[in-house]
Formats: structure tokens, C-alpha cells, sequence
């Protein structure tokens, strides 16, 4: 009974949208492109969050999502984020006086 009550999901392909066009060619150019592999992935991820699904592995969805900006953005995901700036080697300091807010009248 329980299997009954399930949603069951079905996805229809439109064989003629230019999207799937472009990601089969690409694919039949070459199967073990990590890009195509990820776009197919990612339609397919999008298709259930817009259906009322949810994803089984949301970190992935992010992380193939972000590669996708990067991609846009002409970023290489492989480099590591810059770290932030060091702090100044001649810090001065502050007389604890100047700090205070001035009272006013």
C-alpha cells in the first residue's frame, strides 16, 4: 500500500529542445566530458527540485552549481580561493581615550 502512496517519478525529454540537442552532441563527442556529465546531472537535479522533490545530495547540487558559475564566469574552479589580506606589521596603537564617544551637551 505504502508503495502505492509514493510519488513516482517520470521524466519526459523533449528530444527537439535545442538544449538536449547541444548536451547529445556534446556527449557523442565525448562521453567523459566532466562538464556535460555535470549539465545532464544538473538538468536532471533541477527537474526534481521544480516537480516538489528533494534532492538526496544537496551538497553535490551546490557544488556542480557552483562549478557552472565558475564555468560562466571563465574562473578556474581548481584554484583555492585567495586568502585574506595579513594583517599590517606596524600596527599603532590607539590611546583608549580616543575611542570613546564624545558626550554631547
Amino acid at each position: 500500500m505504502q508503495n502505492y502512496m509514493s510519488s513516482r517519478r517520470t521524466l519526459e525529454i523533449n528530444a527537439k529542445h535545442p538544449i538536449i540537442k547541444e548536451l547529445a552532441n556534446r556527449y557523442k563527442e565525448d562521453a567523459s566530458d566532466k562538464t556535460v556529465k555535470n549539465l545532464i546531472v544538473l538538468l536532471y537535479e533541477t527537474t526534481l527540485l521544480t516537480s516538489g522533490f528533494t534532492l538526496e545530495e544537496p551538497a553535490s547540487f551546490a557544488e556542480r552549481i557552483n562549478s557552472m558559475i565558475s564555468l560562466g564566469l571563465s574562473i578556474d574552479a581548481d584554484v583555492p580561493a585567495a586568502e585574506e589580506a595579513a594583517p599590517a606589521d606596524d600596527v599603532v596603537e590607539v590611546d583608549d581615550s580616543t575611542k570613546r564617544m564624545e558626550e554631547l551637551d
